[in-house]
């Protein structure tokens, strides 16, 4: 039988809520970009990457439920005045609540300027703008981030689509199977392989700023953690001299890592930092502390424990004190991980059911499952707190979808 590991996006309220009245989900209109002439560039006529840029934005905007993007259509002339000069009326008449609009302008040095415009239809007010200077095929990171705004002035939370992903990519079967960590954009595109695929790697994460890749390598026998660029180069382990690592998560600021160490058969949780100063252990209850996650502002984490006799969420101050229990429902509780807007964790639920995935304050309290199971983990918040991609296992051996 051939299992099958897929990537799912949830609402992270979605299930097992109570009531609450409907809102209506703000409708926008996304016009195609302008050009005020078409030119030609390494990534083709400005027009065609006008078009393009808006067809992403669309696209973007699509994979959430929290907006309705309506179809760019290219028929629909709209003239590079009308860009900061909108023809309210006309959207309003649609029944639009937001308009996007925009442009794409080659320079003389080869680079395109890309600028975006938010607007509210119905106070006939621009709500925001955004503007770059790119390389021309760098055009897709400029359209990301376009779609970035509309989302935020319609939500009221930031979007995820310039964000790039780590992940494990697969190839082969069985002795064959060839793994390495690779980067790509949020939409699929831009994969970048990392680690050449000589040996068994795992738990990819990216630091706060992208510029960092933190996964575990079995090179050298055992689980060790090793940290990278992004462009694959300075890829070294963070503690060479101390044996088994795994479960790496990078702090708010970037400047240091969370991980597991085994020490004289003790699983614990240590932190260090990526700019020298060696490692401080943070846990000492026997049992396997792991599974790390800051909070927003790096003053906590929360980790699982089976210090207990069952895995269950702990937090503690960044400094190891105030360790205490958060989870006491039916189950084990693990892989917790802080919402971005810090007032929700996630979590992992293993039970008669299988493994479901939760939220839960951080005091423990209003746990909700929001899925079914039975094989469902490595649950990831989206930037905006409302949404959770998390894997599904289907049947085995590895296949990948986002």
């Amino acid at each position: 039988m051939i299992k099958s590991a897929f990537a799912f996006l949830i609402a992270a309220l979605s299930l097992a809520a109570p009531a609450v009245a409907q809102q209506a989900v703000p409708v926008i209109a996304i016009p195609p970009l302008s050009t005020p002439k078409d030119t030609p560039t390494d990534a083709g006529g400005t027009l065609s990457i006008a078009w393009q840029a808006t067809q992403l934005i669309g696209s973007d905007l699509r994979t959430t439920a929290e907006v309705l993007a309506l179809p760019p259509d290219q028929k629909d002339f709209y003239s590079y005045p009308e860009v900061t000069a909108p023809n309210y009326p006309k959207w309003r008449a649609a029944g639009v609540k937001g308009l996007l609009t925009g442009f794409v302008q080659a320079r003389p040095d080869g680079r395109l300027a890309v600028g975006c415009y938010i607007y509210d239809v119905e106070k006939r007010s621009e709500l925001g703008r955004i503007g770059f200077v790119v390389a021309a095929n760098d055009w897709r990171r400029a359209a990301h981030k376009c779609s970035g705004l509309a989302y935020q002035h319609m939500v009221g939370a930031p979007g995820v689509f310039d964000t790039p992903i780590a992940y494990v990519a697969r190839s082969g079967s069985g002795p064959t199977e060839v793994t390495r960590v690779a980067v790509m954009d949020s939409d699929g595109v831009n994969h970048t392989y990392l680690t050449p695929g000589g040996t068994r790697v795992v738990t990819p994460r990216l630091s706060p700023r992208a510029n960092r890749v933190a996964y575990v390598s079995f090179a050298s026998g055992q689980p060790q953690v090793r940290v990278a660029d992004a462009n694959g180069e300075g890829d070294a382990a963070v503690l060479p001299s101390s044996g088994t690592t795994f479960s790496p998560r990078f702090s708010p600021d970037g400047n240091s890592l969370l991980l597991s160490a085994v020490t004289a058969g003790n699983t614990d949780l240590h932190l260090v930092g990526l700019g020298g100063g060696g490692a401080r252990r943070l846990t000492t209850s026997p049992g396997i502390d792991t599974a790390g996650s800051f909070s927003p502002d790096g003053s906590q984490i929360l980790f699982e424990s089976d210090r207990s006799g069952t895995q269950q969420i702990y937090v503690m101050n960044n400094d190891g004190s105030n360790q205490r229990r958060v989870s006491f429902g039916g189950g084990a509780y693990a892989s917790p991980v802080w919402s971005p807007d810090g007032t929700r964790i996630a979590f992992v639920r293993r039970g008669p059911e299988g493994r479901r995935i939760g939220t839960m304050k951080i005091d423990g309290s209003d746990v909700r499952l929001l899925t079914t199971g039975p094989s469902d983990e490595g649950p990831a918040w989206a930037a905006s707190s409302r949404e959770i991609l998390f894997q599904r296992t289907e049947g085995a051996g590895p296949e990948s979808t986002a």
